[in-house]
């Protein structure tokens, strides 16, 4: 038991008050009375004098209207009136007060606001309240009438309160209205308020970066649309619109059938120039890394958040020995730390490659279960549906690809008879594939990554050994040189590049699956070894995302595996992240910025497994 000093009795006098009573004086000894409701019925006293007009000492006019009320309310709560009845302004000695450039109805509000602390914002006042509020300095309302409108902001309207906004200077306003018309801006594009923007307001909205559009296409039309609803005033500016669209960007049926035979872009011989430097990046995709300039750099939409995508698999089917290939595919969304189904791939797939391009997704070649695949397929996260792509020239599974300069590149596999050291490009652009100088090395279950406008084909298996061998490819010269071989041979790993690096996962060397992990430094074509998964994995998938390498599924020598693990290069670290629904070996794996994630149900699509 805590022992405690004995309490001393303070020392004490006494007093006689008026009427008899005594009263003791002791040091330290008082009461603190604190009212809650003091302050709120001392305002609801004041208000009802004011609507009385009990010891109002100022009346103020509006639009004919009298409103009586109390200075130092008004000046207790609104810095302009604090000014007008404190300074040396003839206003401060004045019984009647004039007020301009302030709706009647609003001003009624806001004096009623002063006295309850409680006002009503809709659609039927808040056009008048907000500059009513801003004149009056009460931000508190302000930011009310700023909290409304963003919560109304739809394509129809958002340019319209966007201008308001930067009219009445509601600077947090302005800009959540004008990221919301970028990333609406297909379907603000089609609206009244669109078409009645000035030029510069145009030409501001289709040179941001930001703009979420599918394709340049939609760009392209938005412009033609405005010009066109008033041609007479507007053919003029056509030449400094289409400066703003990336004319390279769009495809080339697209560029020959509509922009070609546009009448308004004939017309102006600055239009014919752009649409030559467009012909000329789609005629020399080899030398897109030295054409490049601000029309041809692909847009990313502001408020887009990487989501990682499993592609396809090959897994254990009813617990035996046998295993399954599947067209399913799911994807991780990184602001929910969540997995989701996403629609099916039309065939079944495994071996496959994977790659991102724009806003698209693409699934190239690999295995159904009774042949190997030259069949491409792409998603679309928007209608969360695949399409048909055009087919390489050459069947392969266990293939590397990945993206360089908007183009698909797909390297070695096989064929179903032979181990391929072959190559060919896609272009999406003009939907054809074209056949590049081949490997030195033939190479199936080989990944390839992109690093410093070049490719990288690293290890893979040649029909008689696992490689620790890598080559690289330019683009500019059509030619693979040798690098620096890996620490280790390594079939079936995971490829990504990350901060300058090229990192190799795990992978099989012949004899075990591996948990070891290297990077190559390009700098000094040299190899280093890094901190090893902690699983073993094969026939699984690299891929960097937010700064961290994510090690996706596969194989640990025994079974097929649905876990992931990510590495922090600053760390030099690798931690569990959320599993998979579904064990996927053979997986392939891409990441795609998107503005809104899940996308609609999946279509209900059901594709019969086929057990290898």
């Amino acid at each position: 038991m805590l022992k405690l000093r004995p309490r001393q009795e303070p020392a004490t006098s006494s007093t006689m008050m008026e009427g008899g009573m005594q009263l003791l004086n002791r040091d330290g000894h008082s009461i603190s009375h604190n009212s809650k409701r003091h302050y709120h019925d001392s305002f609801v006293s004041m208000n009802r004098m004011r609507q009385r007009g009990l010891l109002c000492d100022i009346v103020l006019h509006v639009s004919n209207k009298e409103i009586k009320a109390h200075k130092v309310v008004l000046a207790s709560c609104s810095p302009y009136f604090h000014a007008m009845f404190t300074n040396e302004m003839s206003e401060s000695r004045q019984t009647h007060v004039t007020l301009h450039d302030i709706d009647c109805q609003a001003l009624e509000q806001l004096v009623q606001y002063a006295y309850t602390a409680e006002i009503v914002v809709g659609e039927g006042n808040v056009q008048t309240l907000l500059p009513a509020a801003s004149l009056l300095q009460l931000n508190g309302v302000r930011d009310a009438c700023c909290k409304f409108l963003l919560s109304q902001l739809d394509p129809s309207n958002c340019l319209g309160i966007r201008g308001f906004a930067d009219t009445h200077s509601c600077s947090d306003l302005l800009k959540s209205a004008h990221k919301y018309v970028l990333q609406h801006f297909v379907e603000v594009s089609k609206t009244e308020e669109f078409m009645l923007l000035p030029l510069k307001q145009v030409l501001d909205l289709i040179s941001s970066d930001n703009l979420n559009v599918p394709s340049e296409e939609e760009v392209y039309r938005a412009v033609l649309s405005w010009v066109k609803h008033d041609v007479d005033g507007r053919r003029q500016h056509v030449p400094w619109l289409m400066k703003c669209v990336r004319l390279p960007l769009l495809r080339r049926d697209f560029l020959m059938s509509n922009v070609d035979t546009e009448l308004l872009v004939r017309h102006h011989s600055e239009c014919k120039d752009l649409l030559i430097e467009a012909l000329k990046y789609h005629l020399m995709p080899e030398q897109r890394g030295v054409l490049g300039n601000s029309r041809t750099r692909p847009r990313r939409c502001e408020g887009a958040s990487p989501v990682l995508f499993a592609v396809g698999q090959c897994a254990p089917e009813g617990g035996g020995s046998l295993f399954a290939i599947h067209g399913d595919c799911e994807a991780y969304d990184t602001r929910t730390d969540r997995w989701h189904m996403v629609a099916s791939m039309s065939t079944r797939r495994a071996r496959v490659g994977v790659a991102a391009i724009g806003n698209r997704l693409y699934a190239v070649g690999g295995y159904d279960g009774t042949s190997d695949l030259a069949t491409v397929e792409s998603y679309d996260p928007i209608t969360n549906s695949w399409q048909p792509e055009v087919s390489m020239g050459t069947r392969r599974s266990c293939l590397g690809v990945a993206v360089l300069h908007g183009l698909l590149y797909a390297a070695g596999g096989y064929d179903g008879a032979s181990c391929l050291n072959s190559a060919e490009r896609y272009d999406p652009l003009t939907s054809t594939w074209t056949s590049i100088a081949a490997m030195s090395t033939r190479r199936r279950y080989v990944r390839v990554a992109t690093l410093d406008s070049s490719l990288f084909a690293v290890g893979g298996y040649d029909s008689s050994s696992h490689l620790a061998t890598v080559e690289k490819y330019d683009p500019q010269s059509n030619t693979w040189t040798a690098i620096a071989n890996m620490l280790s041979r390594r079939s079936s790993a995971g490829v990504a590049v990350l901060d300058g690096m090229l990192y190799v996962a795990g992978g099989n060397d012949g004899t075990s699956c591996l948990n070891s992990v290297e990077r190559f430094n390009p700098k000094a074509n040299t190899w280093e070894g890094v901190a090893p998964m902690n699983i073993r994995r094969s026939t699984h998938d690299l891929v960097a995302m937010d700064g961290w390498l994510y090690a996706v599924g596969g194989n640990d020598g025994s079974s097929s595996l649905n876990s992931i693990e990510k590495y922090n290069p600053r760390s030099n670290k690798w931690v569990a992240a959320s599993c998979m629904f579904t064990r996927r070996s053979s997986v392939g794996v891409a990441v795609l910025e998107l503005l809104n994630f899940p996308p609609p149900s999946s279509p209900t699509l059901s594709v019969s497994s086929t057990s290898l």
